[in-house]
């Protein structure tokens, strides 16, 4: 069994699966010659070539416009966009046309495409380049979004992605890309969307996350020293709110950890379906613990921005102590 970092893990998943499946193309912005901004793709143009591993126009509705179209036409394109901010141009394509197309055509095409986005803060990058958008597209009927916290979930969630029928967003949390290593199968395996995971078993309080939050939330549970349930969601839609209304029922309490601003964040979603679940299990009213509501300010302020585990351990001890 291997050791590999997020990078790599998702290097590996996209080798076996373009080695698998001839129906299987990556294309975008530097993707090929350079390996991609963040190296994820690096020698995978030598080793499949141009045709498969395709170096795009700086153009993202174009990128994801023509991905489409060879997903309808029976291909399994992987379209990368730089960082998640340049999401922007693409959200047509993206939100009218390849969410609605199974809707749309009464299930005659579907669009088994997977977007592959650098996601979030913390690696001290200019404008447009640290944002944390998945709330928008969690709420755009089609679409599934999923986000990885480890190189393990990172493997087995793009494999389950990239042979999905309908479109996919798989977020990347560039702040742990290299942050860890742990032991990653050699061979293929797959982790379903739509199922979280359990990384810590507690009674007294439920964390919620997902993404780079998850290892400042495992941070915050050391240093408390109390006995906290973690919830790692993996997928933000559809997300298992089972799995969530189990944990809380046991514990009373819960918190939710996530990067992006506070006001419409994912974090409410959880909140209010804990509510409407979990009212009579609860002993204190549900904390979150967020980005600010205003834009993700340059690098000299970004990890004041960003919640870290001294902000998830007060969140931590004023739910406890409610």
């Amino acid at each position: 069994m291997a050791t590999l970092n997020l990078v790599q893990a998702i290097n590996l998943a996209l080798i076996q699966e373009m080695e698998k499946d001839d129906r299987v193309l990556l294309m975008g912005e530097d993707i090929g010659l350079n390996g991609g901004v963040f190296r994820v793709t690096e020698g995978l143009q030598a080793r499949f070539g141009k045709e498969r591993v395709v170096d795009t126009p700086l153009a993202e509705s174009g990128i994801i416009g023509t991905a489409i179209g060879l997903a309808m036409a029976g291909l399994r394109p992987i379209p990368e966009i730089q960082f998640e901010g340049f999401l922007g141009p693409a959200y047509d394509q993206i939100c009218s046309h390849a969410a609605r197309m199974r809707s749309r055509t009464r299930g005659a095409f579907t669009v088994p495409l997977t977007i592959r986005v650098p996601v979030g803060g913390g690696i001290h990058a200019p404008e447009l380049h640290s944002d944390s958008p998945e709330a928008i597209y969690a709420h755009t009927p089609g679409l599934k979004v999923v986000m990885p916290s480890s190189p393990y979930d990172a493997k087995g969630l793009l494999i389950s992605a990239i042979r999905d029928p309908d479109p996919v967003i798989y977020f990347e949390p560039k702040r742990i890309y290299r942050a860890f290593r742990e032991e990653v199968p050699e061979d293929e395996y797959t982790l379903p969307i739509g199922k979280a995971r359990t990384v810590s078993e507690g009674n007294e309080l439920t964390i919620v996350s997902w993404g780079a939050s998850v290892v400042q939330c495992m941070q915050a549970i050391e240093n408390s020293g109390r006995d906290i349930e973690l919830i790692d969601l993996r997928t933000i839609y559809p997300f298992d709110i089972d799995a969530v209304e189990a944990s809380v029922s046991k514990t009373g309490r819960c918190v939710v950890v996530h990067e992006a601003p506070l006001t419409c964040g994912f974090g409410a979603e959880i909140s209010a379906r804990i509510m409407e679940r979990c009212f009579l299990h609860l002993e204190a009213p549900v904390q979150r613990v967020a980005g600010f509501d205003t834009t993700m300010p340059y690098y000299k302020l970004e990890l004041d921005y960003l919640p870290d585990a001294a902000r998830v351990g007060r969140a931590i001890e004023d739910c406890l102590a409610y």
